[in-house]
């Protein structure tokens, strides 16, 4: 991964003359080997974004769960959209594992509301990147 970021930053920098890093801190990952982490990562991974419009949404502070869900329904910088029946990237993403295991697109983006309603975050508790409060 460190050799892929610094060729994409590399060419970024030639190609928009500019300098400097592009990424913020190292590349970060953690071994899955729990199928209640591994059905719950796709979830995870989806609200990230979130961070930008609702930063305290990992301490249980979504108050808006419908808000936040048409945040991540629009947010372009995300695969979400087209695991949900929407095209954003669909030359880039794989949907069919996601379809296998969750359904159709309407029952990921029903399970995904329903997780952003309950915050049930403690499944994931233990591989999560950054700290998840109680």
């Amino acid at each position: 991964m460190h050799k892929l970021g610094v060729g994409y930053a590399m060419y970024f920098n030639k190609k928009y003359q500019r300098v400097g890093t592009l990424f913020q801190g190292s590349f970060r990952s953690v071994h899955v080997t729990r199928e209640a982490h591994f059905i719950h990562l796709p979830f995870y991974i989806h609200a990230n974004p979130l961070d930008l419009k609702f930063p305290t949404w990992r301490q249980r502070e979504l108050t808006k769960p419908q808000e936040a869900m048409k945040f991540l329904e629009n947010y372009r910088w995300s695969s979400f959209p087209d695991y949900i029946g929407r095209k954003n990237f669909p030359s880039v993403t794989q949907r069919a594992f996601l379809t296998d295991v969750f359904g159709k697109p309407k029952q990921y983006q029903a399970t995904t509301l329903q997780l952003l309603k309950e915050m049930q975050l403690d499944t994931i508790r233990d591989i999560a990147l950054e700290p998840i409060d109680e």
